[in-house]
């Protein structure tokens, strides 16, 4: 009742009634008639009572009271069923610009951003110097797991993280099953590493969550961290990866030095070992 009242005649194509409309807001029948449904059926809508509907009819209704994601999803909980994912208001485009601030905040340890599809969207200095992560190699995280050199000669556990990643990954395809976009990174990660191809014939599936990684790094030697992946409401097409530390194993300090400029200085073009 309140979205409809918040919804003129005008804004939905229809007179205004002048005179004749007690509250600026749409009728019960005006929705009704403009959602193809019932007036009867969408009084009881309104009233929450025990009444067959469909996601074609709620979606029809959020259409006619202007409903943003969030609130269509909560229609389909009230409904009793299973919410459509959540999309990007268009007012929450422009959060980019605070998440790159918190990454660069997040120095001197390890952080970057990546989209839906495992793109890399944007990392801090720390994961240049520690994950190797630069402009030259395949900009998507699934990929360049299993085709950037660098990377594999520094995670000391690669071959049994391995396993993780691309369950993750899978875990992710699941949420969208008709996804071009997940076929994509897959056929091509199929093409380009054998290992990654029999690890997703198993067809594991794992959520994304926190994960140990060891780093050997030439200028500091071996770093402990965790990494946790995080999720912005606001933003469910990104995902935040921050590298935590492991306390009493020096890393801490050892990544303070690298991003310094003195580390700057003898770290800023590493080589494979």
């Amino acid at each position: 009742m309140s979205r409809r009242a918040r919804i003129t005649p005008a804004q939905a194509g229809l007179p205004d009634g002048g005179a004749r409309r007690r509250t600026p807001g749409l009728r019960r029948e005006e929705v009704a008639v403009l959602a193809g449904v019932g007036v009867s059926w969408y009084q009881w809508l309104e009233q929450g009572r025990d009444i067959t509907v469909s996601p074609q009819v709620l979606d029809a209704v959020g259409r006619v009271l202007r409903l943003t994601s969030a609130e269509q999803r909560h229609l389909y909980v009230l409904a009793g069923l299973n919410p459509p994912a959540l999309q990007v208001a268009p007012s929450d485009r422009n959060m980019c610009d605070g998440l790159k601030r918190l990454i660069d905040a997040w120095m001197p340890f390890p952080a970057h951003i990546m989209d839906v599809y495992w793109n890399t969207v944007m990392y801090n200095d720390a994961a240049s110097m520690v994950l190797g992560m630069r402009p030259e190699i395949v900009q998507n995280c699934l990929v360049s797991y299993f085709t950037d050199t660098l990377y594999r000669s520094r995670n000391k556990h690669w071959e049994e993280i391995a396993a993780n990643v691309v369950a993750q990954f899978r875990a992710a395809c699941s949420e969208f099953p008709d996804d071009d976009g997940f076929r994509a990174v897959v056929e091509e990660a199929k093409e380009l590493s054998p290992f990654f191809t029999s690890l997703w014939e198993r067809q594991d599936i794992e959520p994304g969550g926190q994960m140990r990684k060891e780093f050997e790094h030439p200028a500091v030697g071996t770093l402990f961290v965790e990494s946790t992946q995080l999720r912005v409401p606001a933003r469910p097409d990104l995902a935040i990866i921050l590298h935590t530390p492991l306390p009493g194993t020096g890393t801490a300090e050892k990544l303070e030095w690298l991003t310094s400029p003195e580390g700057r200085r003898g770290s800023m073009y590493p080589v494979a070992g």
